[in-house]
């Protein structure tokens, strides 16, 4: 943690301002200590230099496993390629100058891979995550001069009301017990005429139901074991893309077909093992970004990415375009 990430991070419990203890420190990186509420008086531990804003990963200890395993498969720099450049214009649409001392936050950081982007780009980054994949992302680009991480919740996130210009969560919130609520958490964070976008899963189509089935198993295995099973994926890809029998197994017990077998097997494991996985439909999460404050909202190719513009002056629909927008949401 870098002392600047002081006039950023506020207790969640109380939104007081926290003062810092320091115990060790490298040079401009706290390692160890604790950061102390001035309001209530609640203590935080920094240990190797992220600040804990949680006791444990609860619900998403999956992913704390998952990003300590695969720590650098996804990441540009470390994997080569351009994957996840790509991923985060394709999520956001933002042109590259957008980022340039820009506050942002990567809400579900994973092992770094978008994080990494972003900063390369200029932008003050701020990740949090759940679970101890935090200490993935800190070891990838914790101690970049421009990234500040934190294990904390998107629930209760360390942030006063409009602190970011930029945010985007992708990945992320299908895996969270509440999708539409932990949206509804980051919005606040985004200042007027700041920018959010999101990436989810699809409900369209039936390709998703033989994995939803065999989920109601792998989810209740333990991880260790899931990590050697989705390990199957990487010599089954040449059977899957057989002719006639590929596309059979395919539909019975799906797997990833990355080519690159380091993401074939993070990706089989990915969809097999979070406890949540939920899906939606286009016009839910339009109403999300509508009913958070935010206008201009895009769609992109791929579903589902949107990003939306946090408006500048409150506007409240009308009774009879809430009627009207919700005969178009599916159940």
């Amino acid at each position: 943690m870098k002392t600047s990430a002081l006039d950023v991070f506020v207790c969640p419990e109380c939104r007081g301002r926290l003062d810092l203890r320091v115990r060790t420190k490298r040079g401009a990186e706290v390692l160890e200590g604790r950061l102390i509420c001035g309001g209530c008086g609640t203590s935080y531990a920094i240990t190797g230099g992220v600040p804990r804003f949680i006791p444990n990963s609860t619900y998403a200890g999956s992913f704390g496993r998952q990003w300590n395993w695969f720590r650098t498969v996804q990441l540009d720099s470390m994997a080569g390629g351009t994957r996840s450049e790509q991923m985060l214009h394709a999520t956001t649409g933002w042109a590259d100058d957008e980022y340039q001392d820009r506050r942002l936050l990567d809400a579900g950081v994973g092992a770094g891979r978008f994080a990494e982007q972003a900063a390369s780009k200029g932008a003050q980054v701020f990740g949090i995550d759940l679970t101890p994949a935090i200490d993935a992302a800190y070891r990838n680009i914790g101690e970049r001069a421009n990234v500040h991480l934190a294990q904390a919740d998107i629930f209760a996130m360390p942030f006063r009301a409009g602190t970011f210009d930029l945010a985007y969560s992708i990945g992320v919130l299908h895996h969270t017990p509440d999708p539409q609520s932990a949206f509804a958490r980051i919005a606040p964070v985004v200042r007027a005429g700041g920018k959010f976008a999101v990436y989810l899963y699809a409900r369209y189509g039936s390709s998703h139901r033989a994995s939803d089935a065999l989920r109601f198993v792998t989810t209740r295995l333990p991880l260790r074991l899931m990590w050697m099973l989705s390990a199957a994926a990487v010599p089954l890809y040449y059977l899957y893309r057989a002719p006639a029998l590929g596309r059979l197994v395919r539909l019975a017990a799906p797997i990833s077909m990355e080519p690159d077998w380091r993401w074939r097997w993070l990706d089989t494991f990915d969809w097999y093992t979070p406890k949540y996985q939920w899906k939606f439909l286009y016009p839910e999460v339009f109403r999300w970004f509508r009913d958070n404050g935010f206008e201009h909202v895009v769609l992109f190719d791929g579903p589902i990415r949107m990003c939306g513009q946090k408006r500048t002056a409150a506007v409240e629909p009308s009774g009879e375009r809430l009627r009207s927008w919700n005969d178009l949401v599916a159940s």
